[in-house]
């Protein structure tokens, strides 16, 4: 019989996830699929009961009778993929009123925006908010094994399982995209044309550290402005993208003018791209564009897991003065 090894690292948010759960009676962990959310609130909370709310059984028994569901955890609970069930967050309003000991709620999540809005209606002032992204360069240095190069680096990204089990990065990426596009978006809004989505993302991929030009976008998809405008919103949502502003000394002008369109994870850029090998990455015309990136995530993620929100910018004036990333200190 084969077994799978999990090898638990340390996190970057661990210590500040400890803290928040001190503090609040429930703490709520977003962020991408497969970035490692369970294996750490599993880690963090191990006296925590767990439910898993993707198994069809659990989720069914929590969306039937959700009061006989939650009373199964009489010292609170890890419940995972909370999404799926978003009605138990009503519920569990009630027992944090009752009863507000910290840290006894954990709650985890794949998208960020169908979750923080039941969150943020029946939750607020009740939970801490934490977002877990993919790897960054510091964390994957605590494996066994880890890429050495650049390239490598940029090419195998920062899914915690690539490096947990020692994964052919491509093929792992490449079902992880099958995945969401064929599940996670049906979920998140209604897409009819999936084909045409995965090519939109797969343009998305293509202008990672450009201006984020919607209008040109859709255009070379076949599809409206509006679309692409939501369709994008689904991408940062899922932690798939984020958007870097432009930056002014005018408020005004920063949000007038164009972001900058960066993917968290460059792997699953460049799995999107057709790249699957570093001689491949090397010559490719979008390396410098993909390193960009790369600095631009790291840099983010690192933010990310500090709870630093915005402060990053990019800039360009019009007499092509440029600058790739600016990081506020305030």
């Amino acid at each position: 019989m084969a077994y799978t090894v999990v090898i638990m690292i340390e996190r970057d948010l661990t210590s500040r996830l400890r803290m928040l759960a001190s503090q609040f009676p429930a703490v709520t962990l977003t962020g991408p699929r497969q970035s490692g959310k369970s294996t750490l609130c599993r880690a963090v909370f191990p006296q925590h009961a767990y439910a898993n709310l993707e198994l069809p059984d659990v989720r069914s028994f929590a969306q039937e009778d959700p009061r006989a569901f939650l009373a199964q955890f009489k010292n609170g609970a890890i419940l995972d993929e909370i999404q799926r069930a978003p009605e138990l967050i009503s519920y569990i309003q009630g027992l944090v009123d009752d009863d507000s000991t910290p840290g006894r709620w954990v709650l985890t999540g794949s998208q960020n925006l169908a979750l923080l809005e039941s969150v943020n209606q029946s939750l607020a002032g009740r939970t801490a908010i934490l977002h877990l992204p993919p790897l960054i360069r510091r964390e994957i240095l605590r494996f066994p094994a880890y890429p050495d190069s650049l390239d490598e680096t940029i090419l195998f990204g920062g899914y915690p399982r690539i490096f947990d089990q020692r994964l052919d990065p491509g093929e792992w990426l490449a079902s992880y995209i099958a995945t969401y596009i064929e599940r996670d978006v049906r979920m998140i809004t209604n897409v009819g044309d999936l084909a045409t989505f995965q090519r939109f993302v797969e343009l998305c991929a293509g202008r990672t550290s450009q201006l984020l030009n919607l209008s040109q976008i859709s255009n070379d998809c076949g599809i409206t402005q509006p679309t692409a405008k939501a369709w994008f919103s689904v991408l940062e949502a899922s932690f798939i993208t984020f958007r870097l502003p432009s930056f002014s000394g005018n408020l005004r002008k920063r949000l007038v003018k164009m972001p900058k369109l960066h993917f968290y994870d460059t792997g699953l850029a460049c799995r999107l791209l057709g790249i699957r090998t570093v001689d491949q990455l090397h010559s490719h015309p979008l390396r410098g564009p993909l390193f960009e990136t790369w600095v631009a995530s790291e840099i983010h993620k690192h933010r990310m897991n500090a709870g630093l929100t915005g402060g990053m910018f990019h800039y360009r004036d019009q007499k092509g003065v440029e600058v790739d990333l600016i990081v506020s200190v305030e």
